[in-house]
């Protein structure tokens, strides 16, 4: 499968990472933002999704550049540039992933059941399982990236469906994504929420870690990786933006989808009917299930490199990984409140830390690490401009952990 973007040919390596990252980042919490600040920004939320893809590709950009050029994973250029940090950046990466992932199983089991009637968490128990059969099963992992091509593709063409039979105001939408007409912090607060839910935790390394280890890395694919690390992001943001509209077009008709127990699921319900509750339902199931694979195996690249014993394990730690994310989820019914405060929280610090990182590793270390490649000086100022927001974001997500012990 190779896809022709501009001068850039991308094979299904390559094609596999943009989408991983895609995918990743569109799953069960994307959807619940992007339907909450629809309904409380109207078509102004344009603002904040134009905003923030500009922001993302900036972060994007840098990060998937110098893991590419290197041909390292995070944690271990952390950990040359600084010793022990890639250890933390570690465990910060898993605690998050394997809480979210927990929200990301439950959305599968809600994805099936608005699709099928199917109970919940039967549906979330079939899930996990057809992510572990994914990942586990060598014929299925060398189909890894086609799979999630396929998922990618479907999740955007069902949800512009739904956008088009809504009938949004897109007129309305263009005008105000340069010309807001909402609250500037009730903005800056939409953007920066949905900057990390785009890019932070382990969202970002997701693609950059499947280019390295699909052969891709290096200085002679720098235009490649350039090209699919901003696609992936444009890939995000169409989703965002469908979404968006969709959502948009029930709002201005005024329906108050924020009474209804499952906001975005009535949005579609109004939208289009039984045939759009359904469709909700293929599209949730896919950003849950396509999410449980982008977390599971991003965590677990963050530690497979430690040890010679882990590398040949890593089949059956991602088993494991998937295994306690569902009985979590069993357990409890839900995510534990608390533990996706908390896990929120150290997601809004792992952007800064691995971002701040690998800055210093362009900055200061081009000639061991980068093999001698000339970091272009625009594109690190571009990446210092997104770190210090990235910053802010974290003194603020730091709040969510103050709050737990209130």
């Amino acid at each position: 499968m190779r896809l022709r973007l501009g001068r850039v040919t991308l094979s299904s390596g390559l094609l596999g990472a943009m989408f991983l990252m895609a995918t990743s980042a569109i799953g069960p919490g994307f959807i619940t933002q992007t339907t909450t600040f629809t309904a409380q920004l109207g078509a102004a939320f344009a603002f904040a999704i134009l905003v923030s893809i500009l922001v993302d590709i900036a972060v994007q950009l840098n990060i998937w550049r110098v893991i590419g050029v290197s041909n390292m994973r995070a944690q271990d250029l952390a950990n040359k540039v600084l010793p022990g940090a890639g250890y933390l950046l570690a465990v910060l990466i898993v605690f998050g992933g394997l809480i979210f992932n927990v929200g990301n199983i439950a959305g599968t089991g809600l994805g099936l059941d608005a699709m099928i009637g199917l109970d919940p968490r039967v549906g979330a128990a079939i899930s996990a399982l057809v992510a572990i059969v994914i990942l586990a099963v060598k014929r299925l992992g060398v189909a890894l990236d086609r799979i999630l091509v396929v998922l990618g593709v479907m999740m955007i063409a069902l949800t512009a469906y739904v956008a088009f039979v809504s009938s949004p105001p897109v007129g309305d939408a263009l005008r105000q994504s340069v010309l807001p007409e909402a609250a500037s912090s009730d903005l800056f607060l939409a953007t920066i929420t949905i900057i990390g839910g785009t890019v932070g935790g382990y969202i970002t390394y997701a693609g950059a870690h499947r280019l390295i280890e699909n052969g891709m890395g290096g200085r002679e694919n720098i235009a490649a990786i350039t090209q699919t690390s901003v696609t992936g992001i444009i890939v995000t943001g169409l989703m965002r933006v469908l979404l968006f509209l969709a959502i948009l077009g029930v709002v201005a008709g005024g329906v108050a989808i924020m009474d209804a127990p499952n906001p975005s699921a009535e949005a579609f319900y109004q939208a289009a009917g039984e045939v759009g509750m359904r469709l909700f339902g293929m599209i949730m199931w896919a950003a849950a299930v396509s999410s449980v694979i982008g977390a599971s195996y991003t965590s677990i690249s963050f530690v497979t490199t430690f040890s010679p014993w882990l590398e040949r394990h890593k089949g059956k730690l991602v088993t494991g990984f998937i295994g306690v994310s569902l009985a979590i989820y069993l357990v409890s019914g839900q995510a534990p409140g608390t533990l996706l405060v908390m896990a929120g929280a150290l997601n809004g610090v792992i952007l800064p830390v691995g971002l701040g990182l690998l800055l210093w590793v362009a900055a200061r270390h081009s000639k061991t690490l980068l093999n001698g490649y000339r970091y272009p000086r625009w594109l690190l100022v571009v990446g210092v401009a997104a770190w210090l927001l990235t910053v802010y974001m974290a003194v603020n997500a730091l709040g969510g952990i103050a709050a737990l012990w209130q």
